[in-house]
């Protein structure tokens, strides 16, 4: 991970020079902007970059609704799993060859970008499959995926989030369609998306980022992914990941900052690290951690929670949370939800 020092004045944003930025559940929800996502955003001037793992939409229809929420963002700005799928099966199909597509029309039209011939229907001889996010995807295109998988084609997952966060709720995500696939052919995808690095690596190239920071909902994509690459990263709780998903966070899926809200971007970088902060000391007895209060407020939740995460990832053998006093007590209350 990148060696990112705290300078007086300095914001978390403006200690790197490329924000990549998920979308679902952290930037918006469905057609809703997350609240507060807007502004935050819109108060520096870094260079950002929108890195999604849905490919449902091309990214020109991405930029478009991002712009139609009130956010600054052009084409190229968007970096999609689409594009990236597309990409490991051009690296390794002949130019021309034939891709039975489990997805939208934009899908499709990535694989006709790189040189790649989309079909719909196993009897077209497909040699590869590649599968990304559709509302409409129903048991016939699966049939057809199936044939062609156990046929063996390539096949390429533009992402494997088994949710996708709406305005609704969390609804099943292109995952738990991918799988069905497995569960009929016995066999697995490569993966475009996050965790997967082929995503993040396009992103970075494409960025040419020196010193980026991954910003995203999901301890098992976003933070993963940018794991993976070796960057660092800020996990908001707008989305689908919880306080109590990061206490038990494996390794591999540990943030380098949390934060409450994109807002957080706009503070200092000690504010959001995953450190001991001051007031807060949290032990290790018999098997617990046991949070105290040495001259901090109750009202500092998020020193409090970050000091506990910190601890937690020191003994991930514990058991559970104790406050040791009325103060550490009206503060973790954090492991609910809010901080």
């Amino acid at each position: 991970m990148t060696d990112a020092h705290d300078a007086a004045g300095t914001t978390l944003r403006g200690e790197y020079d490329v924000l990549l930025l998920d979308l679902d559940g952290t930037v918006y929800q469905g057609p809703h902007a997350i609240p507060g996502a807007r502004e935050a955003l819109a108060a520096g001037d870094g260079r950002q970059f929108y890195v999604t793992n849905n490919a449902s939409r091309t990214p020109g229809d991405v930029a478009q609704h991002l712009r139609d929420l009130g956010f600054d963002a052009v084409d190229e700005d968007v970096v999609t799993s689409s594009q990236s799928a597309a990409r490991l099966l051009a690296e390794r199909l002949d130019p021309g060859a034939a891709v039975l597509v489990v997805g939208t029309e934009a899908l499709a039209g990535e694989i006709t970008k790189v040189g790649l011939t989309p079909v719909r229907r196993f009897q077209d001889t497909p040699v590869a499959v590649v599968q990304g996010h559709n509302p409409d995807t129903g048991w016939r295109i699966l049939a057809e995926a199936t044939l062609a998988i156990r046929s063996g084609a390539v096949w390429v997952a533009s992402n494997i989030d088994t949710t996708l966060p709406t305005e609704r709720g969390l609804v099943l995500g292109n995952g738990s369609m991918v799988a069905a696939l497995q569960t009929a052919t016995g066999q697995q995808p490569l993966v475009a998306g996050k965790p997967a690095a082929p995503l993040m690596e396009d992103a970075l190239r494409r960025s040419g980022a020196d010193r980026p920071l991954v910003v995203g909902d999901r301890l098992d994509t976003d933070i993963a992914g940018a794991n993976a690459v070796g960057v660092d990263s800020l996990l908001v709780l707008t989305g689908v990941s919880t306080p109590a998903d990061l206490l038990r966070a494996d390794a591999s899926h540990r943030p380098t900052y949390v934060a409450r809200s994109l807002d957080a971007l706009n503070g200092p970088s000690t504010a959001a690290r995953v450190a001991p902060h001051d007031g807060w000391r949290v032990e290790f007895e018999s098997g617990d951690l046991v949070v105290h209060a040495d001259g901090a407020q109750s009202s500092d939740r998020s020193g409090a929670f970050l000091s506990v995460l910190a601890a937690a990832w020191r003994h991930p053998e514990f058991v559970t949370v104790r406050a040791g006093d009325d103060t550490a007590r009206a503060a973790t209350a954090v492991l609910s939800g809010d901080i």
